[in-house]
């Protein structure tokens, strides 16, 4: 037999399917001229052969510019239907001939559209004309004004659960489920009060949808007040409290606008502006505090045992929505959860207060990367004492700032001793408070529930955010000393 070479090289231009797999079926197949030996072993004239790129540079360049490539193959190779002479000359040394340039693109598959029967039982509201310009950036978020009665009938309108975000399938299978109500209730707000914007009378509304007592709901937006933006025509108190309600309830857009009476789009908008500017005022309610105040702040729980410990910290941990780029899905996987998460770093004061949060990073990050990184270390002095839990493998990171560290023992393959034993439960005795303090953190079902994609952009300041919400209530020295 001849030897005919691997078999998994192909022309590498575009359209042209020979290959050396495709020439070895071809001699290998009984030839009808000199029957009845196959065309291999009476070497019969082969209907094309497979060249190789040129190892110098320039040839290479000129075979790579003629192919026109944005992808070229490790090996390229170039069957003679493609040169002027068959194969390369000194006269024709680049291929020159159908290389693909004018193949028709491919068509892409039409989207499958609903047909409108609806039509006519929408019936545009006279207040809605203040709600037609939107930012192009959001143009793909459906408002009220562009929402039809079956909006929920179409599988390529955005059709969300509630606890994700995402595209309910379930509303895919049945076509019957139609909007009406909920657009009668947008556009006919004036003869209808079943959705109202929510008010706040008393502590215990106040503390549903803000997670803050009534008073200091009012106080922060007394202190917003001057950052207020004009052009959204609404109240700096109801564009505050559609913010914080999505931060609390993680509700929906559409969820929102149908509370509050406007787009969807006007929604994206308040909540992406009020985002920026809370991470940006609130910033100052997340204190590194002094040496003095932590030690006059300090629970009795902590005197008598750690007396000296300056914060405690804790990393934390919330799922997002499975990213469809495969980098980042492998850098937010966690192996402990078994999902894609982000993950984030706690520092708390002995008196519950939250000191740091670190930016958010992917779940595959270790505890001791994310220290590294995070600069929490520049807060830490020699002489301070920062308590952690098992796993936090930290120490050398401190030794070098001279700063002691409080660890649970190990139970290695020998039992632990009782005093062992006692030190570590003294150890989780206190250090339960960082845990409450990320509780605290978890009252806000945007960092509970599942995160979706849209909100990666601004989930660092989400986060500062959150904690600077969580300063914001006189419960926490109280707390600790329980």
């Amino acid at each position: 037999m001849v030897n005919r070479g691997g078999s998994g090289k192909c022309c590498a231009v575009k359209g042209c399917h020979n290959s050396y797999r495709k020439l070895k079926m071809f001699l290998d197949q009984e030839c009808y001229e000199h029957k009845p030996t196959i065309r291999a072993e009476y070497k019969c004239p082969r209907p094309f052969k497979l060249h190789k790129m040129p190892s110098d540079d320039d040839g290479k360049r000129q075979w790579l510019e003629a192919l026109n490539l944005k992808c070229p193959p490790r090996n390229v190779h170039v069957c003679s239907f493609h040169f002027v002479d068959r194969q390369p000359t000194t006269e024709n040394p680049y291929p020159e001939l159908w290389l693909g340039y004018d193949r028709p693109l491919r068509k892409t598959r039409r989207r499958r559209t609903c047909p409108d029967e609806g039509a006519g039982v929408y019936q545009e509201h006279p207040g809605m004309d203040e709600l037609r310009p939107v930012e192009e950036s959001l143009a793909s978020v459906p408002s009220p004004k562009q929402s039809d009665v079956d909006d929920h009938s179409c599988t390529s309108k955005n059709v969300a659960s509630v606890g994700t975000q995402w595209e309910d399938h379930i509303f895919e299978e049945h076509c019957y489920i139609k909007r009406q109500h909920i657009v009668t209730y947008v556009n006919q707000s004036t003869q209808c009060d079943t959705f109202k914007p929510p008010t706040l009378m008393n502590d215990y509304d106040s503390n549903l949808y803000t997670g803050l007592p009534l008073h200091t709901f009012h106080t922060l937006v007394a202190v917003l007040r001057p950052h207020e933006n004009l052009a959204y025509q609404t109240e700096i108190e109801q564009q505050i409290l559609l913010t914080l309600m999505k931060l609390k309830l993680n509700l929906l857009i559409e969820d929102l606008a149908i509370r509050f009476r406007i787009s969807v789009s006007k929604v994206s908008r308040i909540i992406s502006f009020w985002i920026d500017t809370m991470a940006a005022v609130l910033k100052d309610l997340i204190p590194w505090l002094p040496k003095e105040t932590i030690r006059a702040t300090t629970p009795e729980a902590y005197k008598q045992h750690y007396p000296n410990v300056t914060c405690i910290l804790d990393c934390s941990e919330s799922e997002v929505q499975r990213p469809g780029n495969l980098d980042s899905r492998s850098e937010s996987y966690s192996h402990y959860y078994a999902c894609n998460t982000i993950k984030y770093l706690v520092a708390i004061a002995p008196c519950g207060l939250v000191m740091f949060i670190s930016a958010a990073y992917g779940g595959c990050c270790s505890d001791k990367f994310i220290t590294c990184d995070s600069g929490i270390l520049e807060y830490l002095h020699p002489g301070d004492e920062v308590m952690v839990d098992r796993g936090f493998l930290i120490r050398d990171l401190l030794f070098e700032r001279q700063v002691n560290m409080i660890i649970p023992h190990f139970a290695n393959k020998t039992q632990l001793t009782e005093e062992k034993v006692t030190c570590s439960r003294r150890i989780a005795n206190v250090r339960i408070h960082v845990e409450r303090a990320i509780r605290r953190l978890k009252v806000y079902k945007v960092l509970s529930q599942t995160l979706p994609i849209t909100l990666m952009p601004k989930i660092d300041k989400i986060l500062r955010i959150c904690a600077a919400l969580v300063n914001l209530r006189g419960d926490l020295i109280h707390e600790a000393d329980n």
